[in-house]
């Protein structure tokens, strides 16, 4: 059995992706794009050691976060994963609906090295076809592979819509005025616990990429030791980024998966965890 847990952050994943670990006797599979990367601890809200309760983790801290690593990447290492493990519960678990899409749908990708016909273009060239075809990309010039990726989109040969797993799907939710004083709360938290310590960290090695040109926290803490913010500009910014980010997460589940939802009790967890877990015996009796 294949249960996912999503929904936006700072919702109790995680806490809920180890209940039913424990119950269903599982293994934990991240889906979170950021979760991959060593060194990106706390601003990413990471699992701990003992958090995991010596439960099986897979996909956490795999690569480098200077590395590049896509979807295409990520689909390969969780489907072996899949395979590998069949025959157990599986608790596939993030905030990343293209990573879950790219798991447990037919969603494929065409290898880079397939795409000769780009080999003699030029970075400029890349970029001003993927502008024709695609005007609102954002994109960098220099980003050679994904400019190559978005130029194959019209060659996929499925964009996701089949799912070739079977997976039940669980949402956890709040509501609004909830969930963003609980990602505030939660900033100030990882501020506490020493985030721009290992932030500093990172920019002291000189360490750039994807990760955290992109990350939430990262990039923001960055432009501050860069002399670009005030360190409350910095933290502001990832609050209000953090919020945003869970705006978009609700309407992607929405709009690309048949969620079931479950309303979060933050006073007595477990509450929702027994919920959950009615739900799923009921729907797999």
């Amino acid at each position: 059995m294949i249960i996912v847990v999503v929904g936006p952050t700072g919702v109790g994943k995680t806490k809920m992706s180890i209940e039913l670990a424990k119950k269903y006797n599982g293994i934990v599979i991240n889906a979170d794009s950021m979760q991959v990367y060593k060194d990106l601890n706390i601003g990413t809200a990471k699992i701990t050691e003992e958090e995991k309760e010596g439960i099986k983790h897979y996909l956490f801290d795999i690569v480098n976060p200077s590395d590049m690593f896509t979807v295409f990447d990520y689909q390969k290492k969780v489907r072996t994963l899949l395979e590998d493990n069949k025959g157990k519960n599986i608790i596939l678990v993030g905030g990343t609906g293209l990573y879950i899409k790219a798991a447990l749908f037919d969603y494929e990708f065409k290898e880079e090295n397939e795409s000769l016909e780009y080999n003699e273009l030029s970075n400029e060239e890349l970029f001003n076809r993927v502008k024709e075809k695609y005007p609102d990309a954002d994109i960098h010039v220099n980003n050679r592979k994904r400019l190559v990726r978005y130029l194959n989109r019209d060659n996929d040969s499925n964009k996701g819509n089949n799912q070739i797993y079977d997976a039940v799907f669980i949402g956890l939710t709040t509501d609004r005025k909830t969930l963003y004083e609980r990602i505030n709360k939660r900033v100030d938290k990882m501020f506490e616990d020493g985030l721009l310590d290992e932030v500093k960290a990172l920019y002291d090695r000189n360490i750039s990429g994807k990760a955290i040109n992109t990350g939430i926290g990262y990039k923001e803490l960055y432009e501050y030791f860069d002399g670009k913010l005030s360190l409350e500009e910095a933290k502001d910014l990832i609050k209000k980024r953090s919020r945003h980010y869970a705006k978009r997460q609700y309407t992607w589940f929405n709009n690309q998966m048949n969620i079931n939802w479950f309303e979060v009790d933050f006073d007595d967890f477990s509450q929702t965890v027994n919920k959950v877990i009615i739900f799923i015996d009921n729907n797999n009796s």
